[in-house]
């Protein structure tokens, strides 16, 4: 045992925090024998290895990590409702509670927490004890409530996640104040998550003025009379003893009777078997070796794992798989002053030259918008090995115009033209691989100057392949989740809000730092995951489905397409009139004029006024107005829901469409230009954006007049290829449904020879609304679709729905064991695939909760069926570009929408490249996968959208 002394050097970890960051920042992880949910302990391991090894340079004497011993604290003694608010722990870290104090104590640290307390209370009692020792405290936190413990040269916080440490200067960033009038302004604020009440109305900013000039909460209140303006001196009174209550609450506890002493915490090497049995036992592979290695230990394989300890799935990267001096490379710490500024052309022909040697390059570019098609170029950055990066600034300017050349101010940069030059070759080059994260953005961007980047890998869509469904794949994720680094924030170099800048006015330096990064951190990860989409099967999904349709995508965005802004001003005009009419209809059935736009003041007018049974609530005690209550009480028979609900869609239809349309038009192509992400939905559907043109209603008279303002431009006609029935004709295949596979292949009326197999009826002279009913349940089944649902849809009772689909699974038993096969696939692996190998992970799948797990069976049927067509689409898009120029067809495509596809072609073209496209589409899943029902697209050509579908 060691006493704390002058000079020595005390670090806290804020233990629960460092939890749930790791739970957080990690996908779901469940151990093989009995799927216990382990995956923070992972994280948790990896954070806490890290740290030790990083903080050997700040030369630590004592260690411990406090954790929160439980909800209940001396806190809730004098204020019941502190921390009511909180939602419980999710389940699935409940288990894992236990675990991570195992792993702080098997790597060798004080594992401290004590009932009644919090683990700020800890921390701050044991800070005092060091600063009242001499020694340097260092707390590892990025906690706020933990600020008021700063004092400059004893006491600081530092915030692993962004290598950022907080002493006075960044308290009073965040504060206004600082350290030790912290908690005066969180008495005032107050804290909505911690349930601490503060005083109502008044915000960080203002309790900082305020706190400046009265000094504490006692003195301001006390001459709260004082105060000018009348609303906060009001308030303020009102609330005082909120304000007082607040003060005791955010205020920690730094004389804790502690069982632990300070001096138990010395610092020690953990014991090598023991940590190498615990990480065995938790089968995390990755991180034994290298604890390992780092031991020296070449025995590990005769060391029996820990037999208490739960055995967990190993973490889906392995640094492992690659040399060892690859990994270490991957793993070495991110080194932002090694970056490289490329300002002179010799220095960049080197940089060029590198990279055709190495025969592999990342490239990132930093733009001024979001926009490809618009945005000004302000640099690019390159990466040719961990730790290896440049930036190439060429359109940095500061207020007062662009600075080229050094010529002007302190900017001193390439200009773009020059640049580009030296860069087209090797970025053109077939021998030099192109590495980006999402690079369909970067490929526009270059392509807009007459540079088209091949041959290309993307780590966003590796991500994809390989964990579609259990996290997002941007850059910022992937690099806490695999190399544990939190990149620098966009809004760190341009700021937020009104002091916002765009990227060609932030400082080169702070530019290099940030772009260099980017491409550093993309090319590591790219390291990782290419080796592992092979490890996983995946490397042809990746290689056929999503890698070569980067540059289609970039060429139809950048295509674009034409729109008619007179006819969408007239539509706009129309849906106006329309909502009028409406507006008139709904206050006479209400009794009166009310605000219909307003959520509360519909559901006060529906449930309170005109006491209409079937509303519900939300959390806030308001009525609900969404749309699934307003289609129950439409179904109910009332008149005033049903054309709230009408008024509502014209509403949407103008606000989306007829007026903002317009707005996207392209100044100089004349055209709208729509992003198309790649990676936003699980199953492999794409996303639309900025503007969404998948949304817009092909069912409605509305919506068909909207699509009636995309227009083919002059001498050209647009085309509309659209699969029929994909999603139904793959359930017949993927189910093995007799019935419906011989109806297809018979080329029969679907929906009529479903009603007759289910109601009975002859398909001659079938009513209308028999075949509606059968239509709506052989969509809805894909979707799982439930009988509430069926009943909304089809505005019949519930028990009748529901019947509708009983007789229907029970006419077609292969779908109904479909279902059940594959939510108990789904329950075993945690996953679903595609005909073509897509892996979609379906998360709550297994969970208690009954809402969640009904939500996660849906996903799971749907999934194969929507992810099997989302792949069809997608092996047809990447074809058609290649098949249209072997035929010298000069037709392109311009949009995705779904299962359809949208061409312009030359008026003497129309026919062949009609015949063409459904061919290569009608033939797209071959030769992987031969569907058992035919593929049947309908092609139309028209000068209109509307007209052509």
């Amino acid at each position: 045992m060691t006493a704390l002394k002058k000079g020595d050097h005390l670090y806290l970890i804020d233990g629960s925090g460092y939890l749930f960051r790791a739970y957080h920042a990690l996908p779901p992880l469940t151990r093989k024998s009995d799927g216990l949910p382990v995956g923070a302990v992972s994280g948790y391991c990896n954070m806490l290895w890290k740290l030790l090894e990083d903080m050997k340079s700040d030369a630590p004497t004592h260690l411990a990590v406090i954790f929160d011993a439980g909800s209940k604290t001396f806190r809730n003694d004098f204020y019941k409702e502190y921390k009511a608010n909180r939602p419980p722990p999710p389940e699935d870290l409940i288990p894992q509670f236990p675990l991570v104090r195992d792993a702080t104590r098997a790597f060798g640290v004080s594992c401290i927490e004590m009932a009644g307390y919090e683990a700020d209370d800890l921390i701050a009692t044991y800070a005092r004890l060091g600063r009242e020792a001499g020694a340097r405290v260092t707390i590892v936190s990025s906690d706020k409530d933990l600020m008021q413990l700063v004092v400059d040269g004893n006491v600081e916080l530092l915030d692993t996640m962004k290598n950022k440490r907080i002493a006075s200067a960044e308290v009073m960033e965040r504060f206004g104040v600082g350290p030790d009038k912290v908690v005066q302004v969180q008495a005032l604020a107050g804290d909505s998550t911690d349930n601490v009440p503060g005083v109502r109305g008044i915000g960080v900013k203002t309790a900082a003025e305020l706190i400046n000039i009265y000094g504490d909460v006692e003195t301001l209140l006390k001459r709260a009379g004082e105060i000018k303006q009348n609303k906060r001196r009001e308030t303020l009174i009102e609330n005082a003893d909120n304000a007082r209550i607040s003060l005791r609450l955010v205020t920690l506890d730094d004389k804790v009777p502690l069982k632990e002493k300070p001096d138990e915490f010395a610092v020690h090497e953990p014991e090598p078997r023991e940590l190498v049995a615990f990480l065995k036992a938790m089968e995390f592979s990755t991180i034994t070796k290298r604890v390992a290695a780092h031991f020296e230990m070449e025995d590990i394989e005769n060391i029996a794992a820990a037999p208490s300890v739960a055995h967990v799935a190993e973490p889906r990267i392995e640094f492992s798989k690659a040399p060892a001096e690859v990994a270490d490379a991957i793993r070495a710490p991110i080194n932002h002053e090694a970056y490289v500024t490329v300002t002179v052309a010799k220095e960049l022909d080197a940089w060029v030259t590198r990279a055709f040697a190495r025969g592999i390059v990342c490239v990132d570019t930093e733009t001024t918008s979001l926009d490809p098609m618009q945005a000004g170029l302000c640099g690019v950055s390159l990466a040719l090995a961990p730790g290896e990066a440049c930036y190439i600034p060429c359109g940095h300017r500061r207020g007062d115009g662009l600075q080229l050349d050094g010529g002007g101010g302190d900017i001193t940069q390439m200009c773009e033209a020059d640049v580009l030059a030296r860069l087209k070759p090797l970025l053109e080059d077939d021998s030099v691989l192109k590495v980006g994260q999402n690079l369909k953005y970067d490929a526009l961007m270059f392509l807009q100057r007459g540079i088209r980047l091949n041959p290309i890998d993307d780590t966003m869509l590796m991500s994809y392949v390989l964990e579609s469904g259990l996290h997002g794949h941007g850059m910022d994720e992937l690099s806490v989740l695999h190399l544990s680094h939190t990149p620098i924030a966009f809004n760190e170099v341009t700021g937020k809000g009104k002091e916002k800048i765009t990227f060609d006015c932030v400082p080169v330096t702070e530019a290099t730092k940030y772009s260099a990064e980017d491409a550093d951190v993309t090319l590591r990860l790219y390291m990782l995951l290419k080796p592992k989409l092979a490890e996983a099967r995946k490397l042809t999904v990746y290689e056929s489905l999503e890698r070569p349709l980067v540059m289609v995508l970039a060429d139809m965005e950048r295509a674009g397409v034409t729109i008619n802004p007179d006819l969408l001003r007239r539509l706009s005009n129309d849906f106006g009139k329309t909502q009028g009419a409406l507006e008139i209809e709904i206050h006479k059935l209400a009794g009166g004029e009310f605000n219909i736009g307003s959520p509360k003041q519909l559901g006060e007018i529906l449930f309170d006024k005109m006491g209409i049974q079937g509303g519900r609530k939300t959390k806030t005690g308001a009525w609900s107005t969404d749309v699934d209550v307003l289609e129950e009480v439409a179904a109910e028979g009332h008149e005033i829901a049903k054309k709230v609900l009408d008024w509502r869609g014209l509403a949407k239809l103008r606000g989306t469409y007829t007026d903002a349309l317009p707005g996207y038009i392209n100044p100089k192509t004349g055209r709208v230009h729509t992003s198309y992400a790649m990676a936003s939905t699980s199953t492999g559907r794409l996303a639309s954006t900025d503007p969404n043109l998948q949304n817009i209603p092909v069912r409605t008279e509305e919506g068909r007049r909207i699509r009636q303002a995309f227009i083919a431009a002059k001498g050209n006609q647009l085309i509309s290829a659209d699969y029929s029935q994909i999603e139904l004709r793959l359930l017949a295949h993927i189910a093995n449904i007799p019935q419906l596979k011989k109806a297809f292949a018979e080329n029969l009326d679907i929906h009529a020879m479903t009603a007759s197999e289910i109601f009975g009826v002859p398909v001659k002279d079938m009513p209308a609304e028999v075949r509606r009913r059968a239509k709506a349940i052989n969509f809805g089944i894909v979707y799982g679709i439930s009988g509430f649902g069926l009943a909304n849809q089809l505005g019949i009772p519930q028990s009748e729905a529901s019947d509708y689909i009983k007789k229907y699974l029970a006419r077609f038993p292969g779908i109904r064991d479909y279902m059940e096969s594959t939510k108990e696939f789904a329950r075993t692996h945690g996953f679903v695939e595609t005909l073509f190998g897509r892996r979609i992970h379906i998360r709550e799948i297994n969970s208690k909760i009954q809402g969640f797990r009904g939500g996660a069976e849906r996903a799971a049927i749907n999934a194969p069926i929507q992810g099997s067509a989302a792949d069809v689409i997608r092996r047809a898009m990447v074809r058609l570009p290649g098949a249209l120029a072997d035929k010298k067809l000069s037709a392109r495509m311009l949009l995705q929408v779904h299962d359809e596809l949208i061409f312009e072609a030359p008026l003497k073209e129309i026919e062949a490249t009609r015949k063409l496209v459904s061919s290569v589409m009608e033939k797209a899943a071959l030769p992987a996968v031969e569907i058992s029902v035919p593929l049947v697209v309908e092609a139309r050509a028209a000068d209109n959208w509307d007209a052509a579908h």
